[in-house]
């Protein structure tokens, strides 16, 4: 990349499906937790389930995570790969929100 120009959309696209990649391994880690998590509440069950505060701990980490990488790229101005975190990790902080909140 040439000093003081835009990033080629190449490169934007690289990045992007190379944080893709960690992203979607993040975000399965975070719902395996999850469903172990509830595994272990059918065989508690004199305590609170766990499974809710653990999707809502996912959640925010998600979140943190959306407003980091993707806030911090579109402020270099990498608008594609910026974009990409934001909708996927937004996407998955909502999925994990629903869950939360359904328990």
């Amino acid at each position: 990349m040439r000093q003081g120009s835009r990033p080629s959309t190449g490169e934007q696209i690289g990045v992007a499906v190379a944080l893709l990649v960690v992203d979607l391994i993040v975000i399965g880690y975070l719902w395996l937790r999850y469903g172990m998590t509830g595994w272990a509440d059918s065989y508690d069950q004199g305590n609170p389930p766990s499974a809710p505060r653990e999707a809502l701990r996912g959640m925010w980490f998600l979140v943190g995570g959306a407003v980091v990488t993707g806030g911090g790229l579109l402020a270099l101005r990498w608008r594609i790969p910026g974009t990409v975190q934001l909708v996927v990790l937004g996407v998955a902080a909502g999925l994990l929100g629903c869950l939360a909140a359904r328990e």
